[in-house]
């Protein structure tokens, strides 16, 4: 657990020793910063149209003030414990970093932090625009500031944002809406659990009118260029991107990058079982990457490889 020398997150301590900061319009976006101060590259990012990104680095330790961002950033540890410092004007927080703990570095703000073994983290870059969207679409209030968390425990924020690392397969499609969701879900939990004035949802029930949920699985069979994104997705049903995927999961038990996950899943096996396609030729029909890429999504879902399960299965 954190213990401050000084509450970094109360607003007397930090205002003793007020610092210039740059204009949001000469600030570094987050992925960039993130690669100046770390000195090094990552070992997965993606990044959006939105502006918001997922990456996952592994770094050495850290001396050096990280400068004021263009957007958010929330941190999940993934690494063995131990302790670290970060200071903020003249307020000091020791915290011990360990597997179910978040960082959350305002947009804007500026630290140092000391951070004295190599660690492996996964950071989310969240513009303030989403949080305001999604704030918007569950008919909130608007969000207020986020707070600054140094190692602050969050076993549901970590979770899911370490998972938005493991879950990406080499497949555009897929990694694109799963990014989507992920980054809407953490939106979410932000405003309830991060910010000055916490959030109260409001709880709504039912799930997507019979034809609009068959224009939507429509679009996610498509085998063509349509768009799957769940901007696209949740315009087509005529809701919201928070509402659209509350309705989609009430109809079909399933998240739409889960149903599209299992309906290419279904692809593959109908492939592999009912023709001569190599393992290649499906992999690139499906829209993976790679064979290997392919591959990997295939046995987490399945526990085989492509080539024993046709096998096993003809």
């Amino acid at each position: 657990m954190t213990k401050p020398h000084d509450r970094l997150n109360d607003p007397a301590a930090t205002s003793e020793a007020p610092q210039e900061t740059p204009s949001h319009a000469d600030r570094r976006s987050a992925d960039a910063e993130m690669a100046r101060v770390l000195g090094t590259t990552p070992f997965h990012m993606a990044l959006d149209s939105s502006g918001a990104g997922i990456a996952h680095w592994k770094h050495e330790p850290l001396h050096d003030v990280v400068e004021p961002m263009t957007h958010h950033v929330i941190m999940a540890y993934n690494g063995s414990m131990q302790r670290m410092e970060r200071r903020s004007g003249r307020s000091v927080a020791i915290g011990t970093f360990r597997p179910g703990v978040v960082i959350i570095i305002p947009e804007g703000s500026s630290s140092r932090w000391d951070i004295p073994k190599p660690v492996d983290v996964v950071q989310l870059y969240l513009p303030h625009t989403i949080l305001e969207r999604v704030a918007n679409e569950a008919d909130m209030a608007a969000p207020g500031d986020l707070l600054e968390r140094t190692a602050h425990p969050d076993p549901i924020t970590s979770r899911l944002l370490i998972s938005a690392a493991d879950v990406l397969e080499g497949n555009a499609a897929l990694d694109a809406l799963f990014r989507q969701q992920v980054t809407d879900l953490l939106a979410t939990r932000l405003l309830a659990a991060h910010t000055g004035a916490p959030a109260a949802f409001q709880q709504t029930v039912g799930g997507l009118a019979p034809k609009t949920l068959l224009r939507a699985i429509e679009r996610l069979r498509s085998d063509s260029d349509t768009d799957v994104s769940l901007s696209a997705l949740a315009s087509d049903a005529g809701l919201s991107r928070f509402h659209f995927c509350r309705a989609f999961k009430e109809s079909t038990g399933l998240s739409p990058h889960a149903w599209l996950r299992q309906h290419r899943l279904e692809q593959a096996m109908n492939m592999l079982r009912d023709t001569d396609a190599s393992v290649v030729s499906v992999a690139a029909a499906l829209g993976y990457a790679s064979q290997t890429a392919f591959a990997a999504a295939f046995r987490k879902l399945t526990g085989e490889s492509p080539s024993d399960w046709r096998r096993r299965t003809r």
